[in-house]
């Protein structure tokens, strides 16, 4: 009982419990290349979301701990990552008016309502939330934030301070912001890009934001360079966090509700996007509700220990994988380094120049740029591309947040109108008496007398009328008088809806005054059952139920060369009574 507890709730915990000591050297190195990587990008996304850097490093330790014990996924690695940090920035930095204290709070309370509504979604099973993201919506989110990120780090690189605090007037303003650049700030920047570029050509195994970062770190302090007008992030204490809870003022968490919703959806994303990739990669599969659960306790958990939100990272993870990680020890092993490094070894962070965190946070969101895929599907699917290009502009122009909130509307919009006039299709046979559809140049041809339609939507309220409009205008128009009008059940009767079977018995009298009769093709028995428990006694006259089109063509057939043999039949009676008659 206890270990189905476990592997129910905390999937990580059991399967390290089947731990392979064989495993132990590719988790060593896996989990020490992790924590080269996640140290430098923590503490550049705690500059994005507008904290202290070693709330980065928070972010990481206890959180990392934690979805190893309860995800479901063995290669994933969490962590700050771009979307997140940039999401919470913008909404915390204009709550927090430049009150560090209060910016830093307002981080804690969005992370734990993030965590709150990841464990709600897990306990009533709404993976399928993740879904209001779709592929577009997320590709044009992420790369409205990367050129979100990109410009808002230049003045870190070039090192100048600009006034102007959103997109649009930060890059009117940048032709002017860059003649007051500070040319040891902007060489170093260069410098630290170099490493970059330099390490991934030649040593493309090595952890080059590390490197970059100890390089950065020891030109600062052995040449003093704070005093050639270099910025670093500056000293902090090592140990355990403190601030200052009880001051938080409760009435700004009714500003945190909503953004803290879609700041889980968009983490829950993210973390479903590269566990499903590695694990299909590794040969196994992850769970979304198991998932949501564990992206819930890891942000409370980044909460408590006073982080911000974190989500799956797809760099740290590839990291993992490349390095051979077998289990969720890798994470736990970059857990401790990390930790390691925050209780002792936070001193020499403190000639970290922010410039080359600017270039570290620049060069790790440029992978996530990607305006060709936006292209790409403006031919293979306009729908896409308009929303995929809606939600990269809506981002650009109006915020990250209002951003999400109009892209998430106009693909609920595009949903609605495909499920309120979807496509259908006139059904015909071939040569061969398959069933396909007609007009796709397959030698196809209408069945004389029948029509064979089908609606591919589920059967609604909100479309029953047009669906019954379509039927009658297609009776009315056909080139020929058809006596049957067969419907493909499947895909259109999904659930009992109480106005569509009311609407079958408006179209079955008004097919009859046209002298048609109606077919439905297709779930046989639950059509007779909701039919037959809503249906006035008297109604059953004039609608008929199949298993499948095939059966309504043959019901049809033996119907009509029925009806042919009764003429035959009566004249036979007729002639018979003459002989008779005359003899």
């Amino acid at each position: 009982m206890q270990i189905k507890w476990v592997q129910g709730w905390m999937p990580g915990l059991s399967h390290l419990m089947g731990y392979q000591k064989e495993w132990l050297k590719c988790d060593m190195r896996a989990g020490l290349s992790v924590a080269a990587v996640a140290l430098p990008v923590a503490i550049a996304y705690a500059e994005l979301a507008g904290v202290n850097a070693i709330v980065g490093l928070y972010s990481c330790v206890l959180p990392m701990i934690a979805y190893a014990l309860f995800g479901s996924s063995r290669q994933v690695i969490v962590g700050p990552d771009t979307a997140t940090c940039a999401v919470i920035a913008a909404v915390v930095t204009p709550l927090a008016a430049g009150n560090e204290v209060l910016h830093w709070q307002l981080c804690i309370m969005m992370t734990l309502m993030t965590g709150f509504w990841c464990l709600i979604a897990s306990r009533f099973r709404l993976g399928a939330l993740a879904d209001l993201l779709s592929r577009p919506i997320l590709t044009g989110l992420l790369n409205g934030l990367t050129i979100t990120i990109i410009v808002s780090q230049l003045g870190k690189i070039f090192g100048f301070h600009s006034s102007a605090s959103q997109l649009i007037e930060r890059l009117i303003a940048l032709p002017f912001d860059i003649l007051n650049s500070e040319w040891p700030t902007l060489l170093l920047s260069a410098g630290t890009l170099l490493i970059l570029i330099g390490v991934k050509k030649l040593r493309p195994g090595w952890p080059g934001p590390l490197l970059a970062m100890l390089v950065a770190m020891l030109l600062v302090w052995g040449f003093d360079l704070s005093q050639h007008g270099i910025e670093t992030i500056g000293s902090f204490s090592a140990g355990l966090p403190v601030v200052e809870l009880p001051s938080f003022q409760p009435g700004l968490l009714r500003d945190l509700v909503l953004p803290s919703f879609n700041l889980a959806l968009i983490s829950f994303v993210s973390l479903m996007l590269t566990a499903r990739s590695f694990g299909a990669r590794n040969g196994y599969d992850v769970d979304a509700d198991t998932e949501f659960r564990a992206l819930g306790v890891a942000n409370i958990v980044s909460g408590l220990s006073l982080g911000f939100a974190i989500s799956g990272t797809s760099s740290r993870t590839a990291v993992n994988d490349a390095n051979g990680g077998k289990s969720q020890l890798v994470s736990i092993i970059a857990a401790l380094v990390i930790g390691v490094v925050l209780l002792f070894f936070t001193s020499p962070l403190q000639y970290i120049p922010v410039s080359s965190l600017g270039i570290i946070l620049v060069y790790a969101s440029w992978s996530l740029l990607d305006i060709k895929t936006i292209v790409q599907l403006r031919k293979r699917n306009p729908s896409a591309y308009g929303l995929a290009l809606f939600t990269f502009i809506s981002v650009l122009l109006v915020g990250v947040m209002p951003g999400i909130g109009l892209a998430v509307l106009l693909g609920l919009m595009q949903f609605f109108r495909t499920v309120f006039r979807p496509t259908e299709q006139l059904l015909g046979t071939n040569e061969e008496g398959m069933i396909h559809s007609l007009g796709n140049g397959n030698q196809v041809r209408a069945v004389e007398g029948v029509l064979m339609y089908r609606f591919n939507s589920p059967l609604t309220y909100f479309n029953a009328a047009y669906f019954k409009r379509r039927i009658l205008n297609l009776v009315d128009g056909m080139p020929f008088q058809a006596h049957w009008v067969v419907i493909d059940a499947v895909p259109c009767f999904t659930y009992a809806d109480i106005s569509v079977l009311a609407m079958i018995e408006e179209l079955k009298r008004d097919l009859r005054l046209r002298n048609v009769k109606l077919v439905l093709a297709g779930r046989k028995t639950e059509l007779k059952r909701w039919f037959g428990e809503n249906r006035k006694s008297g109604e059953e006259k004039g609608l008929t139920f199949v298993s499948d089109l095939y059966l309504a063509l043959k019901l049809i057939q033996s119907s009509e060369r029925a009806k042919e043999d009764e003429p035959e039949q009566d004249a036979e009676e007729i002639k018979t009574e003459g002989i008779a008659a005359g003899a």
